[in-house]
């Protein structure tokens, strides 16, 4: 591709650089600044500049992206995408990719799908990679910038597109010196060359020239002066220059608006931007510019055609206008569309029987004359020797007959549609009848229905509930059951509507109606319905509310049990029975709440109300009483159950943590090995973790205790907490129980706290170890892994394999670059070891196996650094082996192709016939192509050579070597292709040229015979010379040009010469009869046939549109006064409507015509018809009777409408008359049961007020669409309804006052009910509270509770006093007319309650001051009585034997004190009483004695207390620690034997066995530890004393210590040994197992099977791998195993000369075992390529035989098509042979010869399939050579036996041509014509010439190569046509004998003829008299309009 002109280059190097580094753009004046510090002044100077170039900087980049995305749209829109921000949306690349692809027109890789940034990535390389190939120079932009929307690199981007795509390609040459000029100063030259001359432009630049928009103007104005006019422009007004110019662009140049006004009209516009939307311009205007070009051209062409056709134009005219006719007539016949009534209907068909009878007898005698016509013009041109005419598709005989069977098929479908529409439109007839009929049937029935469920007579009970809702379900049923009748009448109205009748808009409004009559009636059903279901659903909670009661009654009863369980059993057993209770109580409040809800929902309910809502209101707040009353004592009871629960809870979960606390402890301490609580040293280990298993499983089993340690935790937490409540609290729990003390709580909670601390911190300790245990191991396994990755890693980069080949280094080096990228990532990791093991070391001290890890981790360092330099050498060796091979490659695959084309090249010879010279050219073409291709391979192979010498190469000669070899040969193939061009180029110039002179003489014969041929007379040879002489303005630049080149032609090529000569002298000779030949015509005056019928249809149009007019009336035609006559006058105007628009196709038809008489100026018209003024006046009469149909509509549907409102109105009012009648005179009832009564019909005549008002809104909505629609009914109807209203309104408030009248009733009413109760209910307790009645002393605390009862019964009651006072307040005030009954009732009531109160209270205080000193007299008495019995038991002093006696008298203590502390409290709250009570003297005397004995005896009782608590604490501390003594040493001596074994065990498992036994009695020791330390120290305690129980203590401690001691010394010991024989016997177990596996493989690595075929040998293959891989995955083990061996060597282990024996023995195995291995695949794999190419040698032998089948066939064919298509198909078959053949046999012997440079065994086997293969290969090759070579010998042998039959065919055809010639068809024939006809056959006879003599020279040539029967044939044939041709020429020499002398004749006559019919013309025009008929009269205009001017001197006409 060419390079990108330098003037581009040097304009986008301006932005690349600015865009490169926009950071120094503006941060150098910045850094300039701040260096310098100038002064104040100056610095704030150079801001401001700096500034203000950032700012112009901005507005112009925002300038670009706005003219730039509009550019890019612009494109986009062709492929329908779209960009809104350009630096975001060319982000993914894919809209760049089809930005690309539209530019340029080439298909660029498919986008990559995906939203990541790596997509977008690849993307936008793809689109930059195109531009690169496009030869487009991108400096410093990536696909990076543009994903990241780098501003200014992504609009360079864009720029550079835009350059490349569309400023590139402009180029203007100047005049003056032919210069070329490119880009920018192209596009700028061109600007100026077209605006020059204007005015105030002058265009120098792309930025301020443009500024004022003259122009733009001014180039919009060059190429489309229509579209502006540049004299109104002004320079001063350039907002509007740039907007009428954008815009004008915009709109009708089609140019998308890339700039605004303010874009341009700035101080510095944008130059980019300017210079993108010029181009818009250029590109548009040259482009209008080559079509213009292409326009004259294609009409020169054209104008040649037209010359051609018009022969034959009368027949295509005539058969055009009837073929219209029968297309028009066949869709207005096929048209369905009928009247939508039966006489519409009737009147069609009868005009489709006038159609039948008098129009088609016409058009079928014109069918017969147009084959008349086809017949002549086919003569004609037979007669001219000719192709015979071939009427245009759709024109010919057969299309008018296939049409005229269309339309005969049309006329039957139409006939047979008319008949069925017919019999629709009667049936519709009936349909509507019997749709009437039902209407009214159903009306009757709906409104009778309406009025009985408007009424509402429900009950007020559920029995007579039930049975209203069962009377109304049959209402229900019988009313659905009517539902299918009137869905009846609406199915009735739809088939009507679906059938299309004519009336369906009233059989619509009557269905409409019905329809809102049933749903009206439907609505009052399920209104009734919804009511009634209301008072049912009441009157069923009504019910429930009365069950509810009672069922809480029986409740109430249970919940007064006081028993609380006197322990945790009982106790919580009493509380299960308590939840189930609770459980029915909350299940039946669920229901009380739903009931109650439900209840108010009633209540709250707006409208229509089943009850009254304060009757439900009282009635919930009773059962939510009942209920609230019986949750409180549930409460109650559930509280002391769960206090008596949880205090014998407590001190059962505290007795049991313990407990668990101490058992965790000793094993703890067991697990740990002792006392000591230092962690393990790096080189022991932590409890038994040896390795990173077995810390690991110490660890989960730690995790483990500390889950458990977690969840018994939360548990400890929440009983002591509960402890400290109860404690706190103190008391008793449970009235009536024993008194439990609770004393011991806080003592027992603190020892629960102490024992889980040291619980606590044992398992912090022993997690801790393990952690530091785990740390350790996990670092040294790691450090082996890496270790022996680094070994392999070494191994691997060490490799001196550098591959054979170019795909072998390539694969060595992606294995290499792996293996560096992981070395590379372990870099990190190795460096790290240091650190990581300082911090381990650090943490866990210094020890053995950190010493060991130190060295293992500098052994790692000097390995990594070791495999780092042998792979950077490495991979330098591989870059230059894989450099080498590719290029060797490049010089052979281009050494090929070049050796290839050398061959072709000097055998081609150059041909001599035009078409086979354009195949050579065509072959050049794509020679170029692969040489330019070619060319930058061998530039990328001297380049990489240049770079292999350089870099200094071992193989820097042989490569320089093979570059300078193949330089030379492309050299010589360059050279030698120019020289073969050059002489395709001279043979190609001169034939083009030759058959350009014979096109151009034939375009000239045919037209000077196309004017010789043409008639005399009419106007078609005036159109035909037309054209003519436009083809010769045409054709005469070209005629000169050819002969200007024919001289130039000779010149350059002498030897032909004569023939150009030739050419151009025959041209002349043509070109000079063809301007002798073109005479002027006169002008031909055409038949006013169609004038005639115009006028005739115009008369008939007008009559029916008087008529029309008369029919539609306007507004003042009759109006209906009722329903059913609006529906009559609107179907009658709708059959109107379809009459009109039946015509409305004939007032087209008539326009049309009319219209197309006034487009042939008045050719066709009369003199005296003025057509232009008349046809207004036609138009105005059309819309006349459309706005008069139109307003006759509008004027019906109005009244059709008004009488609908009509009908509805009267409904209305007669449901307003019903309702007057049922407010007229009804009396307020007196009770409160007659009120709510009342109350109930008032509501239901209001909810059928309601349902009755829809009815009204119908009437309503009726008129105000009358008033919006602007009927004229609307301000009527408006009146009808507005009094309507009036009247509804009035029933309303009538209704409200009635319904206010009786609430009001309704309340005074209760509220009397409500004093009556009352006034009853406390003259009942004033009864009660005077009951004097005296009791004895054990029944005055019974009376005492009795009237506390009686005291809050009366307090509750209280408020239904209030109640009744504020209900009566707000009567007065609502009511004033009521205030003094109630005022009076009010204060009768207040006295009697103040009456009640005093009395109550008086009696209260006697009955308390009675019963209160009573009560405490015995309190004190108890008191005592309990004290006393205490006194006695702590007289009984017994400190116990042991210590089950010692813990059962602490409780009993514990009791006693708790009880005490209840009794003080007891004491104290008696003391209270008293004094507060005014007790009587007596009686407060006796108080007081009691009072001072209890005190005295309950100080006394707390001293013995004491001192028997601390006797029993001291003795059970000692019986305590003595048993623990005793326990632990039983525990010891238990355990000892185990650690004291001596025996290690034969084998693994029964080593493994032993130590995991050790291993659970060292983990017992540990955990026990801890709770033998704490008994040894409570006991060195207790020694410290001296008594005789201390001395026993101290001993136990002594022998305790020593026996501890012992056993763990032991335990340690036992471990050390079994560690040691487990590691032995683990080694020679692994040993055994890795011998075994390798015994294994080796016996399946020496199997000798082999396979027996490619399948089988492919499986041993995979096979054989996977035990390779198998093996080499093992040496893992083998390693793991040598590190073991090593560990016990290290270790000096008694058998290491075994241990070392085994481990050289395994080593040995396992590298026999991989040679062994390495030798089978080495087998295995020659024997799959060798069975591999023996498939492929046998495959293609096989193919090789099949196409030499083919190749060897006889078959030569049997005539000239048949040897042609076998010639054809043995080219593609020899084509497609050899190209596979090549590739298929290259591949075999290029795997032949690998296999064999590798060394296989069967070499020789190879080499000899080898030779065999090209051998075959070699004989194919020749018998297609062979084959092909007498396929063409026979083709050319029948090809001249085809010429010879066509050639005497030929002779024959013009020997039976010539008797017609000398005698024509023609009646009387002119003699031009006969001329014309013979000169067409003679000129036929010349093209023969040139056959005869072809003939005869393949016959000579032929007769060289074959003889005998051939030859004898040949020469028979050849002579044949010689025969005939001679006979040929005598007979055309007679024929011209005779036309010559029959010439003359026939001219005379035909003089003599033209005359005689000239003179009838002239007689005939003179003797005419009929003039047209004026058709003013139908229009109702002055006849003067219509007439012909009179002319004075013309004779008068006869009258009108």
């Amino acid at each position: 591709m060419a390079q990108i002109p330098g003037e581009v280059d040097n304009m986008e190097g301006l932005p690349a650089t600015n865009n490169n580094n926009p950071a120094a753009r503006w941060e150098s004046p910045d850094r300039g600044w701040e260096r310098e510090q100038p002064a104040a002044s100056t610095a704030a100077a150079s801001l401001f500049e700096c500034s203000r170039i950032k700012a112009l900087a901005d507005e112009r980049e925002a300038v670009q992206k706005k003219t730039f995305t509009k550019w890019v749209n612009s494109h986009l829109a062709r492929v329908g995408c779209h960009i809104a921000d350009l630096y975001a949306d060319l982000r993914d690349g894919f809209v760049l990719t089809r930005l690309l692809e539209v530019l340029s027109g080439e298909q660029l890789p498919r986008p990559t799908r995906g939203r990541m940034r790596i997509h977008s990535l690849e993307n936008v390389d793809k689109a930059l990679q195109f531009l690169k190939e496009q030869r487009v120079h991108l400096e410093n932009v990536g696909s990076h910038d543009i994903v990241d929307g780098n501003h200014r690199l992504t609009l360079g981007l864009v720029w550079t597109i835009i350059l490349r795509f569309q400023i590139q390609v402009i180029k203007i040459e100047t005049e003056d010196n032919r210069e070329t000029r490119s880009a920018k100063d192209a596009l700028l030259l061109w600007c100026q060359m077209k605006t020059a001359g204007y005015p105030e432009v002058n265009i120098q630049n792309f930025t301020t020239s443009w500024r004022d928009g003259l122009a733009f103007n001014a180039l919009i104005h060059r190429h489309r002066p229509d579209l502006v006019d540049f004299s109104k422009l002004t320079k001063s007004n350039a907002n509007y220059n740039l907007q009428r110019a954008f815009r004008t662009a915009e709109q009708h140049l089609g140019l998308t608006r890339l700039l605004d006004p303010e874009d341009v009209n700035m101080e510095a516009p944008d130059e980019k931007s300017i210079i993108t939307y010029v181009v818009s311009f250029y590109h548009y205007f040259s482009k209008m510019k080559a079509l213009a070009v292409e326009g004259k051209r294609i009409g020169k062409v054209l104008d040649q055609v037209l010359e051609v056709g018009k022969i034959i134009e009368r027949y295509e005219e005539l058969a055009a206008e009837l073929l219209a006719w029968i297309h028009r007539t066949v869709g207005l016949i096929s048209n369905q569309k009928f009247a939508n009534s039966l006489s519409g209907v009737q009147q069609q068909l009868q005009a489709f029987t006038a159609y039948c009878t008098l129009e088609k007898p016409v058009k079928f005698q014109e069918k017969g004359n147009l084959e008349v016509l086809l017949f002549s013009i086919q003569s004609k041109l037979r007669a001219c020797n000719r192709r015979l005419f071939v009427p245009r598709e759709g024109c010919g005989i057969w299309d008018i007959d296939k049409a005229w069977g269309q339309l005969e098929k049309a006329e039957h479908e139409r006939e047979a549609a008319l008949r069925a529409e017919l019999i629709r439109q009667e049936k519709l007839e009936l349909l509507a009848q019997r749709f009437d009929h039902k209407v009214a049937m159903r009306e009757s029935w709906l409104n009778e229905n309406q009025r009985l469920v408007s009424q509402d007579n429900f009950g007020y009970e559920l029995p007579a509930v039930e049975a209203a809702m069962k009377k109304h379900e049959a209402i229900e049923a019988d009313i659905a059951a009517y539902e299918e009748r009137v869905q009846g009448v609406a199915e009735l109205a739809q088939a009507l509507a679906a059938e299309g009748y004519y009336d369906a808009r009233r059989v619509a409004a009557q269905r409409d109606s019905v329809l809102r009559q049933w749903a009206l009636l439907t609505g009052l059903v399920g209104a009734r319905r919804t009511r009634l279901e209301q008072n049912l659903a009441l009157q069923k909670i009504f019910q429930e509310m009365v069950y509810m009661v009672d069922w809480m009654e029986e409740m109430q009863a249970q919940l007064l049990s006081r028993e609380c369980g006197q322990h945790l059993v009982e106790a919580e057993d009493l509380l299960q029975k308590h939840g189930l209770l609770e459980g029915d109580i909350a299940a039946q409040s669920e229901r009380v709440e739903a009931l109650n809800a439900a209840a108010l929902r009633f209540s709250q309910l707006q409208g229509y109300q089943p009850c009254d809502p304060q009757v439900i209101c009282n009635r919930v707040n009773h059962v939510h009483g009942c209920l609230a009353e019986l949750q409180e004592q549930a409460a109650r009871r559930r509280a002391e159950l769960e206090a008596s629960r949880s205090l014998w809870a407590l001190l059962q979960e505290l007795e049991e943590a313990e407990s668990w606390a101490r058992d965790k402890e000793r094993l703890l301490e067991a697990a740990g090995g002792g006392g000591g609580g230092g962690a393990a040293g790096p080189g022991g280990s932590a409890g038994g973790a040896h390795d990173l298993s077995s810390t690991a499983r110490l660890l989960a089993q730690h995790k483990i205790l500390q889950g458990e340690l977690g969840g018994r935790r939360a548990l400890l937490q929440q009983a002591l907490r509960r402890g400290e409540e109860l404690a706190a609290a103190g008391g008793a729990v449970g009235p009536g129980a024993d008194t439990v003390h609770l004393a011991g709580l806080a003592e027992r909670a603190a020892s629960a706290r102490r024992r889980w601390q040291r619980l606590e911190e044992a398992a912090a300790r022993r997690e801790r170890r393990l952690q530091e245990a785990r740390a350790l191991h996990q670092f040294g396994a790691d450090l082996d892994g890496l270790l022996d990755w680094l070994r392999d890693a070494y191994r691997l980069a060490a490799a001196g394999d550098f591959g054979h080949d170019e795909a072998s280094s390539r694969r060595l080096a992606r294995q290499h670059r792996a293996l560096t990228g992981e070395v590379e990532a372990h870099r990190g990791p190795v460096g790290g070891l240091r650190r990581q093991l300082a911090t381990l070391g650090g943490a866990s001290g210094a020890g053995p196996l950190v010493v060991a890890l130190q060295v293992r981790v500098v052994e790692a360092e000097q390995l990594f650094t070791e495999v780092t330099e042998v792979a950077a050498l490495r991979r330098q060796w591989l870059r230059d082996a894989l450099a080498v091979y590719r290029m060797f490659g490049e010089v052979h695959a281009c050494e090929l192709w070049i050796g290839e084309k050398e061959q072709w090249l000097l055998a081609m010879r150059v041909p001599d016939s035009l078409d086979d010279v354009e195949v050579v050219q065509h072959r050049f073409e794509s020679l170029d192509q692969e040489m330019n291709s070619l060319m930058g391979r061998v530039l990328d192979v001297n380049h990489t050579v240049q770079e292999l010498v350089e870099g200094g190469h071992p193989s820097s000669d042989e490569v320089r070597s093979c570059q300078d070899h193949l330089n030379s040969r492309w050299n010589r193939i360059v050279e030698l292709v120019e020289q073969r061009k050059e002489e395709v180029s001279a043979v190609l110039l001169v034939e083009n040229h030759v058959l350009e002179v014979a096109e151009v003489r034939a375009q000239v014969r045919e037209k000077r015979r196309a004017v010789e041929s043409a008639p005399r007379a009419g106007g078609a040879l005036q159109w035909r010379l037309s054209g003519l002489e436009a083809a010769l303005q045409a054709l005469e630049p070209r005629q000169a040009a050819l002969q200007e080149e024919a001289a130039l032609l000779a010149v350059r090529f002498p030897t032909q010469a004569a023939r150009l000569h030739q050419g151009a002298e025959e041209l002349g000779a043509e070109w000079g009869a063809l301007a002798s030949a073109a005479q002027a015509c006169g002008e031909a005056v055409a038949a006013a046939g169609r004038l005639q019928r115009f006028l005739h249809d115009l008369d008939a149009f007008l009559d029916w549109l008087v008529r029309a007019q008369e029919a539609a009336g306007g507004v003042e035609g009759p109006l209906p006064g009722s329903l059913e006559e609006a529906d009559a006058l609107l179907a009658r105007h709708a059959a109107l409507k379809e009459e009109v628009d039946q015509r409305e196709e004939d007032y087209a038809r008539i326009v049309a015509a009319s219209e197309a008489l006034l487009a042939s100026d008045g050719a066709e018209l009369g003199p005296g018809l003025a057509l232009d003024e008349w046809l207004p006046h036609l138009e105005l009469g059309w819309h006349k009777l459309l706005g008069l149909w139109e307003a006759r509509r509008d004027a019906l549907v109005q009244a059709h409408v008004y009488q609908l409102f009509l009908r509805d109105l009267r409904q209305a009012r007669a449901v307003l008359r019903n309702q007057e009648m049922a407010l007229s005179g009804p009396e307020l009832p007196g009770t409160v049961e007659s009120v709510e009564e009342a109350l109930k019909r008032h509501r239901d005549f209001l909810t059928t007020m309601e349902l009755n008002q829809q009815k009204m809104q119908v009437a309503v909505q009726a008129a105000e669409g009358l008033l919006r629609q602007g009927n004229a009914y609307g301000e009527q109807a408006q009146e009808a309804v507005t009094r309507l209203l009036e009247k509804s309104q009035e029933n309303q408030l009538r209704a409200r006052q009635w319904m206010q009248k009786l609430h009001d009733q309704l309340g005074l009413q209760h509220f009397l009910r409500d004093c009556h109760e009352l006034d009853g209910w406390i003259h009942e307790k004033m009864l009660m509270a005077r009951d004097g009645t005296r009791e004895d002393g054990h029944k005055l605390h019974k009376r005492w509770l009795r009237h506390q009862a009686f005291m809050a019964e009366l307090a509750q009651n209280k408020e239904w006093l209030e109640k009744i006072e504020r209900e009566g307040q707000q009567l007065m005030q609502e009511k004033p007319e009521l205030a003094a009954s109630v005022r009076k009732k009010l204060g009768e009531i207040r006295q009697c309650w103040a009456e009640l109160e005093s009395t109550t209270q008086a009696k209260a205080r006697q009955l308390f001051e009675a019963s209160k000193a009573d009560q405490l007299v015995q309190s004190f008495t108890e008191l005592d009585k309990k004290l006393l019995h205490m006194e006695s038991q702590l007289q009984d002093v017994d400190p116990g034997g042991d210590l089950a006696t010692v813990n059962s008298q602490l409780k009993k203590l514990q009791s006693m004190e708790s009880q005490v502390e209840e009794w003080y409290r007891e004491v104290g709250e008696l003391q209270a009483q008293t004094a507060a009570l005014p007790l009587e003297p007596a009686s407060k005397e006796l108080v007081g004695e009691r009072q001072n004995a209890v005190g005295e005896r309950l100080v006394r009782l707390l001293e013995p207390l004491q001192e028997r608590r601390r006797l029993l604490l001291a003795s059970k501390e000692l019986h305590q620690v003595a048993h623990d003594l005793d326990d632990e040493l039983a525990w010891v001596q238990e355990r000892l034997p185990l650690a004291m074994q001596t025996e290690r065990g034969n084998g693994l498992q029964a080593v493994q066995q032993y130590i995991k036994k050790n291993q659970g009695l060292r983990r017992e020791i540990q955990a026990h530890g801890p709770r033998l330390e704490e008994v040894l120290e409570r006991a060195g305690a207790l020694a410290s004393l001296r008594s005789p129980e201390a001395e026993a203590v101290r001993r136990g401690q002594e022998q305790l210590q020593g026996a501890w001691a012992g056993l763990r010394e032991a335990a340690e010991r036992r471990q050390q040994v079994l560690d040691a024989a487990f590691q032995v016997e683990q080694y020679y177990f692994d040993v055994a197992e890795v011998e075994a596996w390798l015994g294994e493989q080796e016996l399946l690595m020496m199997s000798e099977d082999k396979g027996k075929d490619e399948q089988s040998t492919l499986q041993l293959l995979k096979k054989h791998l996977q035990l390779e891989q198998g093996v080499e995955n093992y040496e893992e083990s083998i390693a793991q195993l040598s590190r073991q061996c090593r560990a016990l060597l290290e270790m000096g282990h008694p058998d290491s000369e075994q241990i070392s024996r085994r481990q050289s023995q395994v080593d040995r195995l396992y590298v026999a075992l991989k040679e062994l291995g390495e030798e089978r695949r080495v087998g295995l794999e020659q024997q799959y390529w060798l069975y591999q190419l023996s498939r492929q040698v046998d495959e293609l032998e096989h193919w090789i035989a099949e196409k030499e089948v083919v190749a060897g066939s006889p078959e030569l064919g049997q005539d000239f098509e048949h040897v042609t298509v076998l010639q054809e198909k043995f080219s593609e078959f020899a084509n497609e042979t050899g190209t596979a053949g090549r590739e298929r046999l290259a591949a075999v012997n290029q795997m032949v010869d690998e296999l064999i440079e590798c060394g296989h065994t069967a070499a020789a086997t190879m080499a000899e399939w080898k030779d065999g293969l090209n051998e075959a290969w070699a004989e194919l090759l020749e018998l297609m050579g062979t084959r092909a070579q007498l396929l063409a010998a026979s083709r050319e042998l029948h090809k001249f036996f085809s010429d010879a039959r066509e050639l005497q065919g030929q002779i024959e055809e013009k020997r039976r041509r010539l008797p017609r010639l000398t005698a024509p068809p023609e009646p009387r024939p002119s003699a031009s014509s006969m001329q014309r006809t013979l000169r067409a056959f003679e000129h036929d006879l010349q093209l023969l010439v040139s056959q005869v003599r072809q003939l005869q020279e393949g016959a000579a040539q032929l007769r060289t190569v074959y003889a005998g029967e051939h030859a004898e044939a040949i020469a028979s044939r050849e002579q044949e046509v010689l025969q005939g041709w001679k006979e040929l020429l005598a007979a055309c020499e007679d024929a011209r004998l005779h036309v010559s002398s029959t010439a003359d004749a026939l001219r005379f006559h035909s003089q003599a003829r033209d005359l005689l019919s000239w003179m009838d013309g002239i007689a005939s025009q003179i003797g005419a008299a009929d003039k047209p008929r004026c058709p003013s009269s139908h229009l109702g205009l002055p006849t003067c309009f219509w007439a012909p001017t009179p002319n004075p001197s013309d004779p008068p006409g006869p009258p009108t």
